[in-house]
This record gives C-alpha cells, sequence and structure tokens, in this order.
C-alpha cells in the first residue's frame, strides 16, 4: 500500500499542504509538545471516522479537539466557568486538556456521545500553525494503533500508520513525551482525569483547591482504559525498593531504568535508561521511545523501574501501569538498538 508522504515541518509549503488535507477531509500526523497527533477536521463526522479507522480505535472513546486560540471554543463549547478561564490563563498554550460542555456543532463521534468535548490548545509552533492554515479545529489522538505506545516522533507514526495517513509533518522529537493531562471541572468537584507534564500541585495551586485524581466507567476522557500505551512485550514494574526480579533460566528480559544503574546485571539483555541523572521531565521525555526500542527486541519480558509518583512521576507511573496491566502474548517487531548506554538509547548486556 501507498506509505505516507513524510514532509519537514518547518517548511511553510508542508503546513499549507497540510491545511489542504485537513480542509478535504484527509488525516495528517503532527507533532504537538506531548506526543504526535494524527489530526482531522473536528467538525466533519466523516474525516472523524477516519481516525477511528487508521487507528483501529473504538468508538467509545473520545477524542480531544485541538485548537489555536480561544475563539475557537464558540465553535465547540455551551460555557466555560470561571475555574476553567483559570486553567486556561495558567496553562494555554500548553499540555493541558479541558472537559467542557459541548456545542451540537461537535460531532458525537468526537464525544462518544458525551455531552462533553475534550479541548486543548497545544504550544508547539507546528501544531498552532497547522490549525490556524486549516481554520477548523483538529480532533487528533495519539497517531498509533490504537492502545500501542505512543509516538514520539515521526519515524513512530510512519512504522505504524504509515499507509493509513496522508501526510506526516516531521517536526523531530516531542519536547515533553507524554500525553497532555486532562481536568474536568463538570459537576460538583474537580477532577484529575489523566496526569500529564501539568502537575497535580499545579494544577490545585491555580484552583485553590483539592483535585480528586478519578478513574471514571464509562470513559469520559482520552486515556482511561486500564490497558493503554502498551509494549507488545510483556512489561512488569519493580517494587520500589529494588528488588532483583526473578528471571527464568534461558529467558531473554530487558530493563527500563529511570537513572543509570551503578552496575550492569547480566541477567538483563538490553537496558534502556531515562535520564542519567533521575531528572523526571528528561525520564518522560525518553519514555515512550524507550519503551519501542526494547519492543523492537523480541525480549521475553520487560521490567520498569518506578519511580515516586510526585509531580511529573505520577504521569510516568500511570504510562508504566497501563502498559503492565496485561501480559498477553507480543507480537514482535523487526529488532533496532544501538549499542551504548546513555539517556535515550539501549545498551546490549548480550
Amino acid at each position: 500500500m501507498r506509505q505516507a508522504q513524510v514532509l519537514p515541518a518547518s517548511a511553510p509549503e508542508s503546513i499549507r499542504l497540510a491545511a489542504e488535507i485537513i480542509r478535504g477531509g484527509g488525516l495528517v500526523a503532527f507533532p504537538t509538545e506531548t506526543v504526535y497527533g494524527l489530526g482531522a477536521n473536528a467538525l466533519d463526522p466523516d474525516a472523524v471516522a477516519k481516525i477511528f479507522e487508521a487507528k483501529q480505535r473504538p468508538s467509545f472513546d473520545p477524542l480531544i479537539v485541538h485548537i489555536a486560540e480561544r475563539l475557537s471554543l464558540d465553535l465547540l463549547v455551551q460555557e466555560i466557568g470561571s475555574a476553567d478561564h483559570r486553567l486556561m490563563n495558567a496553562f494555554w498554550p500548553g499540555p493541558l486538556t479541558l472537559i467542557l460542555p459541548k456545542r451540537a456543532t461537535v460531532p458525537d463521534l468526537v464525544t462518544a456521545g458525551l455531552s462533553t468535548v475534550a479541548v486543548r490548545m497545544p504550544a508547539h509552533s507546528v501544531a498552532q500553525a497547522l490549525i490556524r492554515e486549516a481554520g477548523v479545529p483538529i480532533a487528533a489522538p495519539s497517531a498509533n494503533l490504537f492502545g500501542y505506545v505512543s509516538p514520539t516522533c515521526a519515524q513512530h507514526v510512519l512504522a505504524g500508520l504509515g499507509d493509513r495517513v496522508d501526510l506526516i509533518l516531521d517536526g523531530g522529537p516531542c519536547p515533553l513525551g507524554v500525553e497532555s493531562t486532562i481536568v474536568s471541572m463538570i459537576g460538583a468537584r474537580a477532577e484529575l482525569l489523566r496526569p500529564g507534564s501539568v502537575t497535580l500541585a499545579e494544577v490545585q495551586e491555580v484552583l485553590g483547591l483539592a483535585v480528586l485524581v478519578a478513574s471514571h466507567q464509562p470513559l469520559v476522557a482520552p486515556g482511561q482504559l486500564p490497558r493503554h500505551y502498551a509494549t507488545r512485550t510483556p512489561l512488569t514494574i519493580l517494587p520500589a525498593h529494588r528488588v532483583r526480579p526473578v528471571v527464568e533460566e534461558h529467558a531473554r528480559v530487558g530493563l527500563l531504568a529511570l537513572s543509570a544503574p551503578r552496575h550492569i546485571d547480566d541477567r538483563f539483555c538490553a537496558v534502556e535508561v531515562l535520564s542519567s541523572s533521575g531528572d523526571l521531565r528528561e525520564a518522560a521525555r525518553n519514555l515512550f521511545a524507550a519503551l519501542r526500542r526494547l519492543d523492537a527486541l523480541s525480549l521475553d519480558r520487560l521490567y520498569a523501574e518506578p519511580c515516586d509518583e510526585e509531580g511529573l512521576g505520577l504521569a510516568i507511573m500511570d504510562r508504566l501501569r497501563r502498559c503492565a496491566v496485561s501480559n498477553q502474548p507480543k507480537t514482535p517487531e523487526p529488532s533496532t538498538a544501538a549499542t551504548t548506554v546513555l539517556a535515550g538509547s539501549t545498551r546490549l548486556t548480550r
């Protein structure tokens, strides 16, 4: 099948072509500060349906609508509360998604039939330029097959959805590397529906009140399924006190290390270091790419070191838990690996 065209996002003609595709009902993968999104005209139900088809995403999982200016909210939402305004003033543009009461102009497919819509204003210059040039709000989940590890560079998108999208805008690696924080002020309380780069403490400071960390059934926002962001290789999170994992004889296992280990355990075939210093922002930026590299090695199991669930650590552990929730059999991908121990690369030990 025909592979998607990959164009440099820095070229104005690339943005113009991508905008034409969006307006024409097509699909464009583009970078944001969080992960790469798979975008379509949020007001065109047929275009939105192509997102679900390309990702093999179930229709009960709602999408996030991306805007470039607040005036676009008039098309999408009925009303905005004072608390939502405070969050917008503090974090927009940026990696914060808000759940707001929707207008009838938003197709039910975007919101999974809910009376609310998830909206964010990305800070990435490419995302901003594309939305403005297209002239329409853009619905965009992560640009990967549903449930798999999110893409943080154009090559990840090409490998997973290369024959299912019309164009990929290559804007380099995403600077944050984990999806947006999702907050809902619907109802009587403030709820954190998905942790991200905007931390719980930051949200609470702006609102001046406690925010509940919620888990909803049925779904009211993306990223709430128990199994999500998952590798094909089964993953186990190690205990916080760093107990040595029990590795079956002859098993080929890999380690996702939060920081550079003092000694390389020879039981691991491969080690990925998220941050040599243990910096959580660097770790989050490298998380999905590191998981993808380990997953490509056809290993029997992956082990991941945990981090404290404070600040950005809450988002990192949320992604790891959803990855680890099922030990279903893997479907190996072709092996591609580097050979040095650095943050953002794979160390092969044997």
